[in-house]
C-alpha cells in the first residue's frame, strides 16, 4: 500500500458536484442527537479518513452515506444528484453505486448462507442471472484470496478474517463508485488487514473509487488517508 500524506480539516461544506456528500445531516436516536448539521464529501479517487471520539456519530454518518439510514434533517447527494430514500426504496442503479464494509463480518452476514452465496447475494437481489452471479462471485473470491473449499463453507466454519474477505468481495460485486470502510479491519490480524487494504487500494486505482475510512488505528489512517476529517463530539457530550 502506498504511503500518503494526509491533510486534516474539520467537517465543513465542500464542492460536491462529483462526490458522495452529506449536507447538513442531522440524526437523533430518541432525544440524543448524534449528528448535528454535518457536511462531508468523498470525491472519486480520494481516501477520506473520518476521525472522532467514540459516540461522535462516525458509524451513523457512514450508514447515512451508504444510503441505509435516512437523516432526520439534511440530505445526501451522489455525484450532484440529491438522493431521495434509502435501501430498496432507491433504484438499484443508485444504491449499488455505494457499498459499505462493516467492522463485524458475523453481524453483517446470514449464517445460513455459504460464502459463495454471501458474495453473490447483491447480484441476485438485483436480478442478475444465477450463472453470471456465480462467475462474478468466483472472480472476486479469487481477488480477495478465498479458495473454492472456503466458498462452500458457512460463516461458522471460517475465521473472522476469511468471512471479512467474503464481505469485501460482496461489497465490490457491483463495482461501486464509493466504498465506505467502518472499522473494517479492526477485528483482523495484521496479515489479513494488509491484504484487504491492498485489494481496496488496487480497486480504487483501477476504478477511480472514492473511499471513506473510519479507523482507530492512527498508523493505518496515516498510511491510507489522503485527507482526514475531524468529526466533533455530539451536542452536549
Amino acid at each position: 500500500m502506498t504511503t500518503t500524506t494526509a491533510t486534516r480539516q474539520h467537517v465543513g461544506p465542500e464542492a460536491t458536484a462529483t462526490a458522495l456528500a452529506a449536507h447538513q445531516v442531522t440524526v437523533a436516536y430518541g432525544r440524543q442527537r448524534v449528528l448535528d448539521r454535518v457536511d462531508l464529501h468523498v470525491a472519486p479517487g480520494e481516501t477520506v479518513g473520518l476521525h472522532g471520539p467514540s459516540g461522535s456519530g462516525k458509524s451513523t454518518l457512514a450508514r447515512v452515506l451508504a444510503l441505509l439510514h435516512a437523516p432526520d434533517a439534511g440530505h445526501v447527494t451522489l455525484d450532484g444528484h440529491r438522493v431521495a430514500g434509502v435501501r430498496h426504496r432507491l433504484p438499484a442503479a443508485v444504491r449499488t453505486r455505494v457499498a459499505i464494509l462493516f467492522q463485524s463480518p458475523r453481524a453483517a452476514t446470514d449464517p445460513r448462507l455459504s460464502l459463495a452465496d454471501i458474495v453473490a447475494e447483491p447480484l441476485r437481489a438485483t436480478g442478475v442471472p444465477a450463472e453470471q452471479a456465480r462467475a462474478r462471485a468466483a472472480e472476486l473470491a479469487d481477488l480477495v484470496g478465498l479458495t473454492a473449499d472456503l466458498l462452500a463453507r458457512r460463516p461458522h466454519a471460517v475465521s473472522d478474517g476469511q468471512l471479512q474477505r467474503a464481505c469485501l468481495a460482496r461489497a465490490l460485486v457491483h463495482r461501486p463508485a464509493y466504498l465506505l470502510c467502518d472499522e473494517a479491519t479492526a477485528m483482523l490480524d495484521a496479515s489479513t488487514q494488509a491484504h484487504l487494504a491492498a485489494v481496496i487500494t488496487d480497486y480504487q486505482r483501477e476504478r477511480g473509487a472514492g473511499v471513506l475510512l473510519i479507523t482507530h488505528d492512527p498508523a493505518l489512517m496515516a498510511r491510507w488517508a489522503t485527507r482526514v476529517v475531524d468529526l466533533p463530539p455530539p451536542p452536549g457530550a
